[in-house]
């Protein structure tokens, strides 16, 4: 099988190694830093360089970059496409992509899927990426309603080869309501938090709380600034939901009422636990 990469950054360079490590499949590989695709290649991530007129060999092109690059490129590529290849992208948004490129793969007799990879770090670019980034990861797929069960199957044995444990079927609504929590609202609060004016001057005052708080605090702000514009209403929703249970929280400690305060971090625990409790069941 014949892959095609586009965006050797830190997915889709973590794609490339895990791919050629673990599987047979010629990997091509495109990337607009011409350093970053000869790094690629020197190091075995990548078999050749992936060319226009070589997008037509490929059975899998996977796109690891940003939300409108990846239309732009589908778009600008669409005639180029094996008739029948499976297109997907990487992207942390999915209505903002899937339909306009769901109706541009049946017009061109190719089949695009939505696909984003569970997994991640807060360093960027093909010199953080890892051959082991997708272990015991989930890759939730969201394919149209014609997808074809055999082309899921092939999809499913990729992943599964390269480490991911979990394979997530979702639609492009329910994919951007639930990862505006997971994910994006988990940004914000992070870099939000970083910025009290304690944190100049919290060394050898914090431990493994302040870490896990802030470790996604640096982010990349131009690929961060589009995943939430592009899904500003329900990261909104989920911003203003914090902000109103961060307000309870701040009314019961400015009025020293301990039974209120008592009671909003029982709440708190034991959503937590009944959480913990769904993920063991």
């Amino acid at each position: 099988m014949i892959i095609g990469i586009i965006g050797l950054g830190l997915i889709g360079g973590s794609f490339a190694k895990a791919i050629k490590y673990n599987t047979d499949s010629t990997v091509l590989g495109y990337d607009k830093n011409a350093g970053v695709l000869l790094r690629s290649k020197l190091l075995g991530a990548v078999d050749d360089d992936l060319t226009r007129d070589r997008i037509g060999d490929c059975d899998i092109v996977i796109t690891a970059i940003y939300p409108e690059a990846t239309k732009q490129y589908i778009t600008e590529n669409a005639d180029k496409f094996k008739k029948g290849a499976l297109v997907l992208d990487t992207c942390g948004v999915k209505g903002y992509v899937c339909e306009d490129m769901w109706k541009l793969a049946k017009e061109n007799g190719f089949k695009f899927i939505g696909a984003h990879p569970m997994a991640g770090r807060h360093l960027s670019g093909f010199d953080y990426s890892l051959v082991n980034l997708f272990e015991n990861a989930s890759m939730i797929l969201i394919p149209d309603g014609e997808a074809d069960i055999n082309d899921l199957e092939t999809l499913k044995k990729l992943f599964c080869d390269i480490g991911f444990t979990n394979i997530q079927f979702s639609t492009p609504e329910e994919h951007d309501r639930i990862i505006a929590f997971t994910s994006q609202l988990a940004h914000v609060v992070s870099n939000a938090y970083v910025k009290s004016p304690n944190a100049k001057v919290h060394a050898g005052f914090s431990a493994g709380s302040y870490k896990d708080l802030t470790r996604v605090a640096k982010l990349n702000e131009e690929m961060w600034t589009e995943l939430f514009l592009e899904n500003a209403d329900n990261l909104t929703e989920e911003i203003d939901y914090i902000i109103e249970n961060l307000k309870q929280y701040s009314d019961a400690i400015k009025a020293r009422d301990s039974d209120a305060l008592r009671q909003l971090l029982k709440e708190g625990r034991e959503c937590k636990e009944r959480i913990d409790g769904d993920y063991r069941d």
